[in-house]
């Protein structure tokens, strides 16, 4: 597929800000199913361009202002040609040590609850058991919007018995890495089924290393491993540290965020045209 995204953050200060930090993880990975055509970062309408490659193999940026802003309007954009490869990451940049996603977080604890539901699970390969991991999660834990912030940890979610994307995402990875296998935070765009099912933010799956086959990722919420209307943009412990923008800003007051995402499959000769589109689309909201 080509996918063609617009991707727009928008921080106020209340008060003004003296000096805002952002950390920028923006730019699409590039691996056998996902190819970037054209892609653009912009704060404020001025170009970013120096990202680099992490330790997780991706790219970000730390964007820093020490003058006065009101606010800060981030937009990415770009094409990207994706094809599925049946969720296996082949050809992901090299990153950490896979050892290194075994270690539990803040956010991705493993509670007495969550090792009792993993001993029903019998499965003798870590692909099978890890598809019957993802189905465990999703039996267990509603999709439910609202009844968890961004600081509910996998343990929390769990004993809630619902949650969002990044809650399945969060218990997925905690109960795996209880199982010896290595798992990581992906945040990422999805291209919906139709304009209905659209998603106007970001979404968020989890990758697990199976030794026969790498990374695969698999979307909880969505009962299926990752497809070619997937965008990953970057990994991470767990979604605070996959965050695709996070930072401070000192002396800002009240702070408010809004967030939109367009993600649309196109045919045209040029991207530019649908990235105008969606441009557009997102000022009449």
């Amino acid at each position: 597929m080509r996918l063609v995204v617009r991707h727009q953050t928008i921080y106020r200060y209340g008060s003004g800000s003296s000096r805002v930090a952002m950390l920028l993880k923006l730019w699409p990975s590039e691996h056998e199913g996902q190819r970037v055509e054209s892609w653009s970062v912009t704060v404020n309408d001025e170009p970013v361009a120096q990202f680099v490659p992490n330790g997780h193999g991706d790219k970000d940026v730390l964007w820093i202002r020490h003058d006065r802003m009101d606010e800060a309007n981030i937009v990415a954009s770009g094409v990207v040609d994706t094809r599925d490869t049946a969720g296996v990451m082949t050809g992901l940049p090299q990153g950490a040590d896979p050892l290194c996603y075994l270690r539990a977080t803040p956010l991705t604890p493993v509670s007495a609850p969550m090792r009792e539901a993993l001993a029903a699970l019998e499965h003798a390969d870590d692909l099978a058991r890890l598809h019957a991991l993802s189905q465990l999660v999703r039996d267990r834990v509603a999709y439910r919007a609202g009844v968890t912030v961004a600081g509910t940890s996998a343990a929390e979610a769990f004993d809630l018995g619902a949650g969002v994307c990044q809650d399945h995402a969060q218990i997925f990875i905690a109960m795996a890495r209880s199982m010896g296998i290595p798992a990581r935070y992906v945040s990422g765009y999805l291209l919906a089924d139709d304009d209905a099912g659209a998603l106007h933010e970001t979404h968020a799956w989890a990758e697990a290393r199976v030794p026969a086959l790498g990374w695969v990722g698999f979307d909880v919420s969505n009962g299926l491993c990752v497809t070619e209307r997937y965008i990953r943009l970057a990994a991470g412990l767990d979604a605070h540290d996959a965050a695709p923008v996070r930072g401070n800003a000192v002396a800002a007051g009240a702070i408010t965020v809004d967030a939109d995402v367009r993600i649309d499959d196109s045919e045209l000769s040029g991207g530019d045209a649908r990235i105008q589109q969606l441009q557009e689309q997102q000022q009449q909201q």
